[in-house]
Order: C-alpha cells, then structure tokens, then sequence
C-alpha cells in the first residue's frame, strides 16, 4: 500500500503485456496484475498451438510463441507482475490515486488500464448426453497437442475461425478430416474458407451432431443430422474437436461503474472510459469501428499509455519516440 504506481494494468495477455512494456519504455512506474497463474491470456492457454497470421512481421505465429516474445520483450524492464490474483473493487482514493484490491493484495495507482481481454473464459459445450464421459479423452475442446491427432478420423464442430483454422492445420496430419456446422456459411476469413474449400476437408453444412458413440471414454462415430432434410449419417471417428467459442465473464469489473455494451467497457478515441484516469484497451475495449485483433490492441496500448501520462501530468507531450536509442547495444549480433 504504500508504494504508488503510475499506472496499473488488469490483465497479462498479449495486449497487457505490450501496454506494460511501452509504459515502461516511457519511464512509467508500472504494475499488472494477472488473475491466472501464467501470462499470455487467450492465445496462450487456449490456442497456445494456433497459428495466428495477423501480427506485423510474423507471415505466422503461434499463440504460445507469441506469449512468449511479448513476455521476453516486457523482461527487457524489471516489471512488477502479480500472478495468480483477482482484481475485485475498484475505488477512488485520496492523494489523486485509485485504489484496487484483488483477492491477495491491495494497490495504488494514479491511472489504471483495463486490458482483460474477454475475462474468464469457458468453452461452450457440446448438448448431447453423456457427452462429458469422452471429455478430455476423445472430445476437445482445447487443441493443446496436434500431434496427438496423426492418422486419426478427426471431425471439427463449428463454423468460425477456430473451427476452419484447426480444420486446415490437421488436414496434412490427421487421416481424415471432417468439419461440421449447422449453418450453410461460415464465419472464418474469406481466404480460408477458401482454402478449405480447396483441401480435402470433408465439409458438412447445414449439420448438426444429435448423437456420440463410443465406449470407454472412446468416440468410435458421430451421428449428423441435415438441419433441413433431417436426413440422418453416421461418420466413423476417432477423435472430436468441439469449437463452439467461449462464454465470458469480465468478473468484478462489471460493479466498477464503467459504462458497458455486453461484456465490453465503452471507450472514446483515446481510449478513455467514463471514469477519469481509468483507460480500456484490447478485446475488452469497445468503440465505433472497433477492429478485434491483437493488433489493433497494440495500438490502442500506445495511446492509452500516453493519455495515462497526461492525465497523470497535463504538461506531459510525449515526444517521438526513437525506440533504437532506448536499447541501444541491447542486441548486437
């Protein structure tokens, strides 16, 4: 308590972690605070082996990777991270400071930033009985190992992103390769849909899954049914991947008192939410035209960090920032 940062940022993925390292990068007394017990949120703990394709200089990333690099990039600064810590109320204090206080501690800050991504996240389940006994065995819903589906029968249930990506990634492993979806259009990127119309994905639209069968934790074959025709098949299987998406929960930061659509924190364009000196950046972030991808969050890092500052100091003028100077040395070859 008797330490006062200037800012303070609520969540460790990649977003927090960048927002750390250029506050720090402009002499910031930094602090984050991480409810898991390991940094890199989303991309790491769920998609830790997706390929992600929309990070400047990296033509392909993985999510674990990428944690990676932004975690050794924050190290090149002795950055106070709390792991393993809720945050729970959010309160204005005396000295123009907020005070926070998780489940372990209790903070000071001048400014804090929200970078929470979408908060706790749960995979949406598959609604067929018995269902749960295949779980972790045969039934995923968290790709952790690819290798573990080579030369297997493997059916993908979902039509978004993750489903078509994951459904790309086993094709060149797995034996078969089957994607189900109950609608007749896709949600993923155009160019992969693409692509997965090219590969030899065997794709099934409009079809949902009404029944599993199997034994010993084991899935032998998946029965689909026509959305429309109710015309019922049976696919041989080995494996099943479930990719429904996630229901969210941003915790106790919904009692703050921030203005919220759903489960985003409403923000103007230098990120600003309706309480003073308290900033929201990421896919917690919500703003017209609002792009979610861990890049555009990158961005909004850079203007939060600034206006932070300012709010802390209203003289503050960020000048250019010539970053090769900063580490200079740092990396000679």
């Amino acid at each position: 308590m008797k330490e006062i940062y200037d800012i303070i940022i609520v969540g460790a993925g990649p977003v927090g972690l960048y927002t750390g390292f250029f506050a720090q990068m402009r002499n910031a007394k930094v602090k984050i605070i991480e409810s898991l017990d390991e940094v890199g949120g989303q991309p790491n703990h769920l998609y830790g082996e997706k390929k992600i394709f929309d990070i400047p200089a990296y033509p392909a990333i993985k999510g674990n990777e990428l944690s990676h690099k932004l975690h050794e990039q924050l190290n090149l600064f002795q950055t106070d991270i709390a792991l393993g810590e809720e945050v729970l109320n959010l309160s204005y204090s005396a000295q123009n400071s907020y005070t926070i206080q998780t489940n372990k501690n209790i903070y000071r800050s001048k400014t804090v930033i929200i970078a929470a991504g979408n908060g706790a996240f749960q995979p949406r389940k598959l609604e067929v009985d018995q269902s749960d006994m295949y779980e972790n065995y045969s039934l995923h819903y968290i790709v952790k190992n690819p290798d573990y589906f080579i030369q297997k029968k493997v059916a993908v249930c979902g039509g978004g992103d993750s489903a078509v990506d994951w459904a790309l990634a086993l094709e060149p492993l797995a034996k078969e390769v089957y994607l189900i979806h109950r609608r007749e259009s896709f949600r993923a990127l155009e160019s992969n849909v693409s692509k997965l119309l090219a590969s030899t994905v065997k794709v099934y639209t409009p079809h949902k899954i009404i029944d599993l069968e199997g034994s010993d934790h084991q899935i032998k074959a998946v029965k689909i049914q026509q959305v429309k025709t109710k015309q019922m098949e049976e696919i041989a299987i080995d494996q099943l991947i479930i990719n429904y998406g996630f229901s969210n929960s941003i915790g106790q930061i919904k009692n703050w008192g921030l203005k919220q659509s759903r489960n985003q924190i409403e923000v103007n364009s230098l990120m600003e939410t309706n309480l003073p000196g308290v900033f929201a950046v990421g896919d917690i972030a919500d703003y017209p035209g609002k792009v979610r991808i861990i890049a555009a969050g990158f961005g909004e890092a850079l203007i939060a960090v600034n206006q932070a500052l300012r709010y802390i100091n209203p003289n503050y003028r960020p000048s250019p920032l010539h970053s090769s100077s900063i580490f200079e040395g740092e990396f000679n070859d």
